[in-house]
């Protein structure tokens, strides 16, 4: 339960964005008609159902740091390993907020049989579910006291019946679904309020909504998909409503403006699972909305369509790898280290491979050497980076027969500093010569020999440019003890 735990939770941060990314869109179509708002809804649903999607360049997560899967098309921004991290990190996209939630995580004690974050892994799970069940619980019996309430209806025509126990019209089922109108409605009021109940069902909002408030039950814990469902209500009912005005003239708006108004309803009914209610809350927007809407002109509705196809296809993609994506320029270096590649590269966790790669290609390669691929493990503690060297000449890496770790320390030392949770740096040489019949040599650099050597915890070096230049100085000033380090 706990890994459907983080799926669903990496699901919900990345909806998060797709969502804040609407509510931009729904400001830009203020004036385009509402059932274009409406639409761009379901890129948030796909987010918070679908954990898995294609790649593109042109994908509005290239704008966060977010880590992906190889081969799985799956973001983590919380890693499903966590729980058997011995320092735990997450990713949420920013650098700086990520720090923040890092900081406060737990770290595991050496001695202690039971990780922290495991347990406290487990407990969020339980609370999910928890919370998820009583939500659930309490639709169904919202759900099953109004059946109970328009039980004695009585059938007007056709799907329509009349009934003394409900306030406003709304539409009820999900096979065969009903439009319940209250006792005494008068003959000017029913043709608009029929119309836009019908609107309802002919877009099949009675299962819409229902199946959104369901996603909301996966993800009540996100309090930004508790507002995108309110908005996502208030662009379906005001759809509706220009739909009706469409149909039936703007003549009838000041009738129907006061119409909503008096079988308007509390606005706590929005959130319990309710059906489709004409009368439903964000009366006074849907009123405004109504007096001031005009067809729109084909360069709106145009223009309207090419932003949602943009949105949809930005918000569904996951981004493809960074270094695929920056275009060639000159790269500024110092002290041989590439500044631009070390500083984009740098990451929070050593499974992104993708930015590992790139922060190796930003370092000098030792002389004779060529850099012959990486392995990372990430699976248990202790977290590392194996970097495989091939020599391909007399190198200065290997002295009478025995390495040199001078010749790789600097760089060790730099990559502590820039992946937040790797914990040790191996190199791997393989004598491509063919004089030594491929012998091989290694080394391996860890952080607690990192942070000893500097005096401090070599990740604040990571903090800016210039701290890594003061990192990369430090380095270059140090004597080199073959036993020290």
């Amino acid at each position: 339960m706990t890994n459907l735990f983080l799926i669903i939770l990496n699901m919900s941060i990345a909806a998060s964005y797709a969502a804040l990314a609407v509510i931009l869109a729904r400001f830009l179509l203020r004036r385009a008609p509402k059932i274009f708002a409406y639409i761009l809804w379901s890129v948030v649903a796909i987010r918070l159902v679908i954990p898995v999607s294609f790649t593109s360049g042109f994908s509005i997560f290239q704008l966060v740091q977010s880590l992906a899967k190889p081969g799985t098309s799956l973001m983590e921004f919380v890693p499903r390993e966590i729980g058997m991290q011995k320092n735990p990190v997450v990713d949420v996209g920013f650098r700086g907020i990520s720090r923040l939630v890092n900081s406060s995580l737990p770290v595991a004690a050496p001695t202690s049989s039971a990780n922290l974050m495991q347990i406290i892994i487990w407990i969020g799970s339980i609370i999910w579910i928890t919370g998820a069940a009583i939500l659930f619980l309490y639709s169904v019996i919202s759900y099953l006291k109004i059946q109970d309430k328009v039980r004695t209806a009585t059938l007007v025509k056709d799907n329509i019946f009349e009934t003394d126990q409900i306030a406003t019209p709304f539409v009820l089922g999900f096979l065969k679904p009903k439009i319940y109108i209250p006792v005494g409605m008068s003959e000017h009021e029913l043709p608009h309020i029929l119309l836009h109940e019908q609107t309802h069902i002919m877009r099949r909002d009675y299962l819409i909504k229902p199946f959104a408030y369901m996603i909301l039950f996966v993800h009540w814990f996100n309090p930004l998909m508790w507002l995108s469902y309110a908005l996502m209500s208030k662009d379906m009912e005001m759809s509706c409503d220009e739909r009706v005005i469409n149909k039936m003239g703007d003549q009838i708006k000041r009738s129907y403006s006061t119409t909503l108004l008096s079988l308007s309803v509390s606005r706590s009914r929005l959130l319990t699972g309710s059906p489709l209610s004409f009368g439903e809350s964000h009366v006074k927007a849907r009123i405004k909305n109504i007096l001031s809407y005009r067809q729109p002109s084909f360069w709106m509705v145009s223009g309207s369509m090419l932003v949602i196809a943009a949105l949809v296809m930005g918000c569904i993609a996951n981004p493809k790898p960074l270094q695929q994506l920056t275009p060639p320029s000159s790269p500024r270096s110092y002290s041989g280290y590439n500044m631009d590649k070390l500083m984009e590269n740098k990451t929070l966790y050593v499974g992104n491979h993708v930015k590992v790669g790139g922060l190796i290609s930003g370092m000098p390669e030792p002389v004779g050497l060529k850099v012959n691929g990486i392995a990372l493990q990430t699976k248990a503690q202790p977290y590392g980076l194996t970097i495989n060297y091939i020599m391909n000449k007399a190198s200065e890496a290997v002295n009478e027969g025995a390495i040199s770790r001078e010749i790789f320390y600097r760089n060790s030392v730099l990559l502590l500093s820039l992946i937040d949770n790797v914990d040790r740096i191996t190199g791997l040489i393989v004598d491509g010569t063919g004089q030594s019949d491929g012998a091989s040599y290694s080394f391996t650099f860890t952080r607690d020999q990192a942070d000893k050597l500097l005096g401090v915890d070599v990740r604040h070096y990571a903090a800016d440019e210039t701290s890594l230049r003061n990192l990369i100085d430090r380095l270059n000033s140090l004597p080199f003890n073959e036993t020290g380090t």
